[in-house]
């Protein structure tokens, strides 16, 4: 493998193969669509670089990985700050959208397709964070959610780095049964609160606090599949444009992580 300036990411094991790459998208229905995603994007074949072309480097996945999450916190706080709620939701859809063109489409993302997601969803995520905050017992719970996630993703690399849990032929198939559960349990959830509003499964209860805890458990398990990608990809010799790809599957679970942690401290803020 070779070596990266990056401290975070410098010397990922090699002897996890049997993992694959795993991408998706992210809330409600938003945890459902990124757990559908993950589970269709699980045999991408990432090819390797040819004659003429420059293989994939650590330090590639890294930069872009960091320029897509700064753009993200970037936009969110703009959305936040400004007041402009309202375009979370057609943020939201459109970068659902393109979030499974991606998914199901490797070779479009670029930087223009995986920074217009991140953009869109930075949107998103601040116009959600900036209307809870509005509410009482809210305040800094956007920032407090983005701290938790970071710690969520550096404690999953410290894990896979460490070898604490293998990504096997097993446990990737075990974490697809896993997403497919989520799929099933984000969609009930997000029918109940629709048309059943104050059920347990999303009034802030034990059960829903409870679902909450496990999704944020799945999904950070999804961040071994996400390091298993590029490491994959690098020890393969996958060509250097694919970094983008990795980049998008890394900031799809990062956001949903970010909106689960988020309803769950909601749940814990509320009287």
């Amino acid at each position: 493998m070779r070596s990266t300036s990056n401290p975070a990411f410098r010397n990922l094991p090699s002897g996890q193969g049997g993992g694959y790459a795993s991408f998706g998208n992210q809330g409600g229905m938003m945890g459902g669509a990124t757990a559908y995603a993950d589970t269709q994007a699980s045999q991408v074949d990432y090819g390797r670089a040819g004659s003429g072309g420059r293989p994939v480097t650590i330090d590639d996945i890294v930069t872009k990985t960091a320029f897509s999450a700064g753009l993200a916190v970037i936009t969110g706080t703009l959305t936040a700050v400004s007041g402009l709620y309202l375009l979370a939701l057609p943020a939201f859809l459109v970068g659902i959208i393109l979030s499974f063109a991606l998914a199901f489409k490797p070779n479009w993302a670029n930087a223009g397709t995986v920074l217009a997601y991140s953009a869109l969803m930075g949107v998103a995520l601040g116009g959600i964070a900036g209307y809870l905050e509005t509410l009482p017992n809210m305040q800094g719970i956007g920032f407090q959610a983005l701290v938790g996630t970071a710690g969520v993703f550096v404690g999953m690399l410290i894990v896979y780095k460490t070898g604490a849990v293998k990504v096997t032929p097993r446990f990737t198939k075990w974490m697809m049964g896993a997403l497919i559960g989520v799929v099933v349990l984000t969609l009930a959830r997000f029918v109940g609160e629709i048309f059943f509003p104050g059920n347990p499964m999303s009034s802030g209860g034990i059960l829903a606090i409870l679902i909450s805890l496990v999704i944020i458990g799945v999904a950070a398990f999804s961040l071994l599949l996400d390091f298993d990608a590029a490491d994959r990809a690098v020890r393969g010799g996958a060509p250097a444009k694919f970094a983008w790809y990795i980049a998008f599957g890394l900031m799809t679970t990062l956001v949903w992580l970010y909106i689960e942690i988020l309803r769950l401290l909601s749940y814990l803020r509320s009287d």
